[in-house]
């Protein structure tokens, strides 16, 4: 007799079939060959280290299907915010001419970035001028939450180092960039609440944290090692890093 309680259910069998094909699509991508203005704000430069250089992750530490998921849900819910501010009379432009998203790249292209999007001119009711930059994040609502109270800059410190490399970057294709604050947007994917803050050019962070993109790429030339960000392995984001046995445990 056929046991059927050993069976897979049906829709434990279709996730493992998307997320199968979701890891088939990442697995053709071509790999980043710089380092992204999205990841440099990480508190650990050795781990930003392995990630430009392509370091293979610990085992079980790469992306699951479920983070595949959560990234592709992302993306959607930008598309809304995009259509949403639109709708609300704001000129806000995502792609050049060549239908490519505006970007910049320094460093013979050793570090490069392309932002979400240049607002020209925002509703008559805010008082803004453009051009402004505009990024959209998702978030769970704890994450959400805690920055709607704190701001970015210290709620999530990687998203501010980012909105201060393109103002910076991108103030020679847009003047005016840097002048006027950027436009962050954070979507609760729980609840579907809007965050919307001003938020000023940082040109001392912007200066920060491209030496840092500097240190990284030249540190990976010459193969040398970057410090640790944290002294403890116990830490907790020493513990959550995908990088913790190729950092603690001798495999460099």
């Amino acid at each position: 007799m056929l046991d059927f309680n050993h069976r897979p259910k049906p829709h434990e069998t279709i996730t493992t079939l998307i997320d199968a094909a979701l890891a088939q699509e990442r697995a053709q991508q071509p790999a980043r060959t710089y380092l992204g203005a999205s990841r440099v704000g990480i508190s650990c430069e050795r781990a930003l280290q392995y990630e430009y250089a392509g370091a293979p992750a610990d085992p079980g530490q790469g992306f699951s299907g479920r983070v595949l998921r959560v990234f592709e849900v992302g993306h959607v819910l930008e598309a809304l915010a995009i259509r949403w501010l639109r709708m609300a009379g704001f000129d806000l432009r995502t792609v050049d001419e060549q239908g490519q998203q505006f970007g910049f790249a320094v460093a013979d292209g050793r570090i490069a970035g392309h932002c979400d999007g240049i607002v020209i001119a925002a509703p008559a009711e805010l008082g803004l001028s453009g051009p402004m930059l505009w990024e959209c994040k998702t978030m769970a609502d704890k994450h959400w939450r805690d920055c709607a109270k704190k701001g970015v800059a210290i709620a999530k410190p990687v998203y501010a180092t980012q909105l201060a490399l393109y103002q910076a970057y991108l103030h020679e294709a847009w003047p005016g960039l840097a002048d006027n604050p950027a436009l962050f947007t954070a979507i609760n994917k729980d609840t579907q609440e809007l965050w919307f803050e001003l938020v000023p050019f940082d040109g001392s962070l912007a200066q920060r944290m491209s030496d840092r993109g500097v240190r990284v790429v030249q540190a990976t030339q010459a193969q040398e090692l970057l410090p640790r960000g944290f002294s403890e392995r116990t830490h907790f984001e020493c513990r959550f890093c995908a990088y913790q046995e190729r950092c603690w445990g001798g495999v460099q």
